[in-house]
């Protein structure tokens, strides 16, 4: 299940525009409720790909599907975060956008308004088996199981993945969605995954079982490693049926807990990627996640080189418009 330290990662997933809406007190039906709005770049797995590169993974690529409207902007996101793009351009769906409504209060707990958009359009004609050249890891966002071309995606990649001995890592992303598509039919579209990482209400949904820990150890029944993310209790690593490591959150005020998880998880894979064993990536995905929730939005703190990346990247980018599979060059 190890690909050993070094090369790249590869996430496909969901990129979208953030809306954010941090508002002081409850919601008021029906009139004016004050709040704190901007507009950011996100979506799971891009953010995945961006917290990756944060914590010192040189080679992060991120291939997802975007509308006109916005591509050129997210691009130019991705490349300053050290991403670089592999963007399809939808020709008749735009960006998918989400309206998170934080809570203002010491939780900062966040509620999900979700217009896929274009992301969910994300399907095999996407991908080529190029993609995995120099890829040591390749991460899938649950949201593509969310639509039918996107489970069409997930099943060609898992198998190039498996053909080249490149693990697969997965993270369900939504209980919401989760739930409409039922954990059964999430666990059989699971199959060939190498990592899974589950938040705590996904891992408790996917088992039936209340306690995270022991939905944790079952899933790992069927998973070869599970790491389920508890927020501010920390994460549970299991394999082969029972827990083997609890690693405890880092301390933090919450401002917006947009995007913990998502980076956790890339924190999680880059230390993977150096060597780590999943205690240590587990402590670096908490790391991570607690920088995360003392900021609005889902992506990482600029670098000091950010201009720089994003030039370096710029002449990387690949988007793509004509229908054809995206090459690794």
């Amino acid at each position: 299940m190890s690909a050993g330290p070094g090369g790249g990662l590869l996430v496909v997933g969901d990129v979208v525009t953030d809306v954010v809406a941090r508002h002081h007190g409850p919601l008021a039906a029906g009139t004016d409720t004050p709040a704190a709005i901007r507009t950011l770049p996100g979506g799971a797995g891009a953010n995945v790909a961006c917290w990756a590169a944060h914590a010192g993974c040189a080679d992060v690529r991120f291939l997802g599907r975007v509308g006109a409207d916005a591509a050129a902007w997210h691009e130019r996101h991705l490349a300053a975060c050290g991403v670089r793009p592999l963007l399809t351009v939808d020709a008749k769906a735009a960006t998918g956008t989400v309206i998170c409504l934080v809570d203002a209060g010491a939780a900062a707990e966040r509620t999900f308004l979700t217009d896929s958009g274009a992301s969910l359009r994300l399907a095999p004609g996407d991908w080529s088996d190029a993609l995995l050249d120099g890829v040591a890891r390749l991460h899938l966002s649950g949201y593509l199981l969310f639509s039918e071309t996107g489970r069409a995606l997930v099943a060609v990649a898992v198998a190039s993945a498996r053909a080249r001995g490149v693990p697969v890592s997965l993270d369900p992303a939504s209980a919401g969605f989760l739930t409409g598509l039922g954990a059964d039919r999430f666990l059989a579209l699971s199959a060939g995954v190498d990592v899974l990482l589950p938040s705590r209400d996904e891992a408790c949904l996917l088992t039936g079982l209340p306690d995270v820990a022991d939905a944790a150890a079952e899933l790992s029944r069927r998973i070869p490693l599970v790491v389920a993310k508890r927020g501010g209790a920390g994460a549970v690593v299991a394999r082969s049926g029972a827990v083997c490591a609890r690693v405890p959150a880092v301390p933090a005020t919450p401002r917006d807990t947009t995007g913990a998880g998502d980076a956790f998880t890339g924190a999680f894979l880059a230390a993977l990627l150096t060597g780590a064993s999943p205690r240590q990536a587990a402590q670096a995905g908490c790391r991570a996640g607690a920088l995360a929730v003392g900021r609005i939005g889902g992506r990482p703190p600029g670098t000091a080189d950010g201009r720089d990346r994003q030039r370096r990247a710029g002449g990387r980018a690949a988007r793509r418009t004509d229908g054809r599979p995206h090459g690794a060059s």
